[in-house]
């Protein structure tokens, strides 16, 4: 039974979704905006908002944590000094999903995740 299991799973094994949301938040940061699947988007929102709000402190203890979640220093260092202090008045919401029609290959609920 599925009670109070919340993560989405993706048909991947942990690693391999790990990966993935890795891959996405990499993008998203590198990119400032992707075009994925709604279930995708809507897993890959906390994570991305959680990392926005460590950079904003812009220490070397939140550069660490930052680059270990996504496994690059460029993006990191994106993050950190570039994405992060845009939102220093902010207290969350960084990002925002817009729904998309849906793909024509298979009907799966397409959206825009980007920053605000």
């Amino acid at each position: 039974m599925r009670h109070h299991s919340n993560i989405r799973k993706f048909g991947r094994e942990k690693n391999q979704r790990n990966a993935l949301m890795r891959s996405l938040m990499r993008n998203l940061i590198r990119d400032s905006r992707i075009k994925t699947t709604t279930a995708k988007a809507k897993e890959l929102r906390p994570m991305i908002e959680k990392l926005v709000t460590k950079a904003k402190s812009a220490d070397v203890a939140a550069r660490r944590l930052v680059v270990s979640r996504i496994q690059s220093p460029v993006e990191a260092k994106k993050l950190v000094d570039v994405i992060a202090p845009k939102y220093k008045g902010r207290a969350g919401g960084y990002t925002r999903i817009i729904r998309l029609p849906k793909r024509d290959l298979d009907g799966s609920p397409m959206s825009l995740i980007e920053f605000v």
